[in-house]
This record gives structure tokens, sequence and C-alpha cells, in this order.
């Protein structure tokens, strides 16, 4: 007897339909996944690359404003790299090695006393801004009062003594700039942290999770190195790149209009430090190539910088919450903004 093709019924045919869209993940074909470029073949484009365009390339570098430029950017990285290596290795000693119990003990209960010191701390525990939000979310988690872990959260990377004598090297002869610096960042986080615990909601705030190391202190320590060293490497790159064109391609008739305002020159620098987010260790040696500028504009790069840029908001946001991060970006960057401006009528 042979069976005849009777068509199935509009509701039986999308029943079988859904049996089959719902069938156990294990029975389906295996989806195909897309590989990305991994680092060797990365690295073998490049050479290739190079290669190709050797002459092209020759050509390029061999011009005076090529080897200016390059001139610059090298000078910048070599002074700012041994600042950047040291900081990061010590902040990620104090992220691994120091309990978050010794902060809890050393911040007074009151807020309206625990900001100041919380902001004095930071001058003796340096941490990088990559370390400083970390750390914050873990004194946050463990009781300490929120205005206090935000305060040592901007002062630490502003203040700590690694920025201190990185800005020495990169000012010489010049030490009314460091006392504007570490006087400005100092006013304008204790002024942040008094002014959240006035103002600030624990509705805004996402308390962080607690997050386990399961591999020891000396893993998470050369861990803590490798990604701030590569993340804070890269920006300072990026940074002294920035700092280099505008000092070799950008013509002075563009820039000058900007650099001898005393506003807009303040301005433009306090954004530069928002867009290229370079570590503090090194951002001296940055703004002291901006030689177009004035010495307030200068101090303000310095200052905005360790306060907020785009990774640091970043960083917030996915610590804290995106509703914090909206409030208090805006709030950091104007606090710093003013007390780069009043020191420096102040101090320069």
């Amino acid at each position: 007897m042979t069976h005849s093709s009777v068509p199935m019924p509009h509701n039986e045919a999308v029943s079988a339909d859904l049996a089959d869209t719902d069938a156990p993940a294990a029975e389906r074909p295996p989806r195909a996944r897309r590989r990305g470029l991994t680092s060797i073949e990365a690295l073998g484009l490049l050479l290739v690359f190079g290669l190709t365009a050797r002459p092209g390339l020759t050509d390029l570098f061999a011009a005076p404003a090529a080897q200016a430029w390059a001139a610059r950017f090298v000078a910048v990285c070599v002074q700012a790299f041994p600042f950047l290596v040291l900081g990061v290795a010590l902040s990620a000693a104090i992220s691994a090695f120091v309990p978050a119990g010794f902060f809890h003990k050393a911040v007074p209960k009151r807020t309206a006393l625990a900001v100041p010191v919380a902001g004095v701390a930071g001058a003796v525990l340096p941490a990088c801004e990559c370390a400083s939000v970390p750390v914050a979310g873990a004194l946050v988690r463990r009781g300490v009062a929120p205005a206090a872990a935000f305060t040592f959260m901007l002062a630490s990377p502003a203040i700590n003594p690694i920025v201190v004598v990185s800005t020495f090297v990169a000012f010489p002869g010049n030490p009314e700039m460091v006392a504007a610096r570490v006087c400005a960042s100092l006013v304008a986080a204790v002024g942040i942290g008094w002014l959240w615990a006035k103002l600030g909601k624990t509705e805004w705030l996402r308390l962080p999770e607690h997050r386990h190391h399961d591999d020891g202190k000396w893993a998470a320590y050369w861990a803590a190195i490798r990604h701030d060293f590569l993340h804070a490497g890269g920006y300072l790159v990026i940074g002294a790149a920035i700092a280099a064109s505008l000092n070799t391609l950008v013509p002075e008739t563009w820039l000058a209009p900007i650099a001898d305002s005393p506003v807009l020159g303040v301005l433009a620098l306090a954004v530069l430090a928002v867009l290229v987010s370079i570590c503090s260790e090194s951002d001296a040696f940055v703004a002291a190539s901006l030689t177009q500028f004035s010495p307030t504009a200068k101090l303000a790069f310095m200052v905005v910088g360790p306060f907020i840029d785009v990774k640091l908001a970043a960083m917030q946001a996915g610590t804290f919450g995106r509703r914090f991060a909206a409030r208090f970006a805006p709030a950091a960057f104007l606090a710093a903004l003013a007390a780069a401006a009043l020191m420096g009528v102040v101090w320069l």
C-alpha cells in the first residue's frame, strides 16, 4: 500500500516548525564560529605592509617634519616610561598585597573628617587611575563612606609621590608648577568628596560585587602589572603622538588664537586631557611639550586628566553604575578645571 502525499494542516505545520526550533542544542548542527585575527597574523600583515611600502615610508620619514615629529615623540616616551613602570608596579603591589581592611581602619568614621584624611592618604599611597577605581570599589564594599572612597580615588593618582617626582623632572626649575598641581588636585578631590557627602544619594550608586582571586597574591600582582602597563602604556603612546603632532604638524597660526587666549587655552587642554586619557605618572611630560600654551593651561591638563577621562568614565560606570558616572564625571571635570584655574592664578 502506497502512502499518498497529503498536505499537512496549517496549524500542524506550524507546530512541527516550533518543535524543530525547540530541539535540544546538542541535536542541532554546531554553528561555525568566526575566527578573529591572531596576534601572529596581525604581526605578519604588518611586516608585509612594511616591506611592501618601504620605499614610500623611507621617503616619508626622511622629511624634516617627520624627523622632528619622531624626535619629539620618542623624547616624551623615553622620559615618561620609567615613571610609568614604577607607578604601575607600586599600584599593583598595593592592590595585591595591602588588605582592604587596612584602609577601613585608617579612615575616620565621621565622613566630614574622613574625606580630607582620604585625600592626604592619596599622597602616600600611589595608584594609577586604572588601580584607583577598583580600590575605591573595594573600600565602599567594606563599609568605608563613599565620599571618602571617591576622594581617595581622585587624589591617589593625582598627587602620589611618583606623580610629584615626574612633574619635577618634566618642569625643571619650576617648583611652582609642582606645588600648584598638588594643591589644585587635593582641593578638587576633597571638594568632590564633601559634595558627595552633602548631595550624593544611595540610589545613584551601584555597590561593586566582591571578586575572589584564587590564584594567590603574586598571580594577582603580575596580572595587575600586565593589565595596567598595557593599558597605561598604550594611552601614553597615543598622548605622546598627539602632543608631537600638535607641536610639529599643526601650524602655529592655527594654535596661536587658542593658546594665546587665557580661557580657550585652559579649556582646550582640559578637554584634550579627557580625550587622550594619559596615565598620571607620565602626563607631565606631555604637558611640558605643549610649549604653545600657558602654564595655567598645562596645569589644567595635568589636574583634569587624573580626575576624569574617557577610560576613567568607562571604568567608573562599570564599577559603580551608569547613574553614578553620569553625575560624577561632569562634577569631577568642573571641580578639577576650577581648582586648576584658581591655582594657576595664585601660583603661576
